[in-house]
């Protein structure tokens, strides 16, 4: 172990020379490569005492002070690659194996603690609006934050359109009092932002279930069948986002971990009990699902059922002048009724009290 932060040391003081000093996000002419961190920065902060220190004109002069007096780097990367992630891990020593999940994305939500520093990933949801789910057939959108949290750091990647944080950042840096509190503050802001757009997905949901329920049931429900196939899929997709971020939940609100402030620890709570609300709700959902798939495949059935019953009827029915033009064609010389002047208005007259007989005896029965 002190030999791996050892290497680890000596690779980061050697990295550390190539670092800029000044990370802003250039202008789409300032030819910067792909290798460089800044285009991947969406925004970054030195705060102190909860406020943001606009005095500090590189993130590394900001980590100094951290390091000497206090204070936090904040800085926010969207979908890096891992040359340009490289730089960022060297500087605050963030493990490679949390470091190649950041930059590969499609992770499941969890937490873990690498030496000094924590490693957080969240599953973010989003409802689709409804044009782009005529065109994608997705209602429910998933992206990806994860969040490097260090005593004097903290270093979110966001992967997806949808996960925006500038809200959580402009939030928090409305209230200095809260932020204060250190890194941790910005880890129980990002969750709590992925959780509430849990609660929103839910509440959409909900609404286009209570729709499909009536509408399963009426006339023309058993049409719908692909619509519920469609909403247990998106439920199925929600499960996945907000199950796997229990036990990482309940870690943060109740044991005592080094870089969650105490009274932080109080917030993750109250964030755990929506996160159980959103997935009993998410549970709800999906039994229900599969009640309405259930009771649409039985109405499929009974609905074929009828049609058969229909058929049959009207098959029963043309068999009977079937069966006598079949006979009456024969060719014999003696038939009932040949000779006779009234044989065959008789024969049309049976024929038809029969098949009126048929179809009044279909009718009463349900069958037409």
């Amino acid at each position: 172990m002190l030999a791996g932060r050892r290497a680890r040391a000596m690779m980061r003081a050697i990295r550390r020379r190539s670092l800029p000093d000044r990370l802003v996000v250039p202008s789409a002419d300032a030819g910067a490569t792909t290798t460089s961190p800044e285009q991947a920065i969406v925004d970054w902060a030195f705060y102190r005492d909860g406020k943001r220190q606009d005095d500090v004109t590189s993130y590394a002069e900001g980590v100094r002070r951290a390091r000497q007096g206090g204070g936090f780097v904040w800085i926010g990367l969207f979908e890096p690659t891992e040359s340009q992630l490289a730089g960022l891990a060297d500087e605050f020593d963030l493990h490679p194996l949390a470091v190649e999940d950041a930059v590969t994305a499609h992770q499941r939500p969890k937490l873990e603690r690498y030496d000094d520093s924590l490693f957080a990933v969240f599953k973010t949801v989003r409802y689709a609006p409804q044009g782009q789910v005529a065109t994608s057939g997705e209602l429910v959108e998933t992206g990806e934050v994860m969040a490097f949290v260090g005593a004097e750091f903290v270093v979110t990647v966001r992967h997806g359109d949808h996960s925006e944080l500038g809200q959580v950042r402009r939030q928090l840096q409305d209230n200095p009092e809260h932020l204060a509190h250190g890194p941790s503050t910005v880890l129980h802001a990002v969750a709590d932002r992925v959780v509430d757009d849990y609660l929103a997905a839910v509440d959409r949901l909900q609404d286009d279930i209570d729709e499909l329920e009536i509408s399963v049931f009426s006339a023309r429900g058993a049409r719908d069948v692909g619509r519920v196939y469609q909403l247990k899929r998106q439920v199925l997709e929600l499960k996945r986002a907000v199950a796997p971020l229990t036990v990482p939940l309940r870690h943060l609100a109740e044991r005592p971990l080094r870089l969650v402030a105490p009274d932080i620890r109080e917030y993750f709570r109250d964030v755990e009990d929506h996160l159980t609300r959103v997935r009993e709700q998410v549970a709800a959902f999906d039994e229900l699902l599969t009640s309405i798939l259930q009771a649409s495949l039985a109405q499929l059935t009974v609905a074929e059922n009828e049609d058969m019953r229909k058929i049959s009827a009207w098959v029963a029915i043309l068999a009977v002048p079937t069966m006598i033009a079949g006979i009456y064609g024969m060719n014999f010389t003696h038939l009932p009724g040949a000779d006779s002047r009234f044989g065959y208005p008789a024969v049309l007259l049976v024929t038809l009290v029969i098949c009126v007989t048929l179809h009044r005896y279909f009718k009463r029965n349900g069958w037409l």
